[in-house]
């Protein structure tokens, strides 16, 4: 007897499985307030002073569907001699400038971001990596 409630107990939690994987996903009728990742990937990054001091290569996603860093590209030219950096989303904020347009302001120095730690992309992982690894 104790077997047969417990491969019930079994099948119906593995039917309820079943089912909340079965379910068609959500579609919105309405966009949820943010901003689009157009507004930072490839941008430029400006310090206080308005120079640019590199740009936006990556936008890292949490597992939790948060973003949770920017890889900003520094030195270089052409991206020839570049160093990507990681920083924290919440450390960039968008401003207004003189002509109404918006930009990316970090504060740092583009000497701070050549000295900070480098990563690299490696497409086996799909993974920014510590450089030299």
């Amino acid at each position: 007897m104790r077997k047969i409630v417990t491969a019930t107990v079994f099948a119906m939690g593995m039917s309820i499985a079943a089912q909340a994987y079965a379910q068609p996903a959500q579609i919105l009728s309405s966009l949820p307030t943010g901003t689009t990742v157009t507004n930072f990937y490839k941008q430029n990054v400006y310090d206080p002073s308005n120079n640019t001091i590199g740009t936006i290569d990556d936008v890292l996603i949490s597992t939790e569907g948060r973003v949770s860093a920017l890889i900003v590209g520094v030195g270089g030219f052409l991206g020839v001699g570049e160093k990507d950096v990681a920083i924290p989303f919440r450390a960039i904020r968008a401003s207004r400038k003189d002509n109404n347009t918006w930009v990316l302001v970090l504060n740092t120095t583009k000497d701070a971001l050549k000295a900070a730690p480098g990563f690299t992309y490696d497409k086996t992982s799909t993974t920014w990596v510590p450089a030299g690894k």
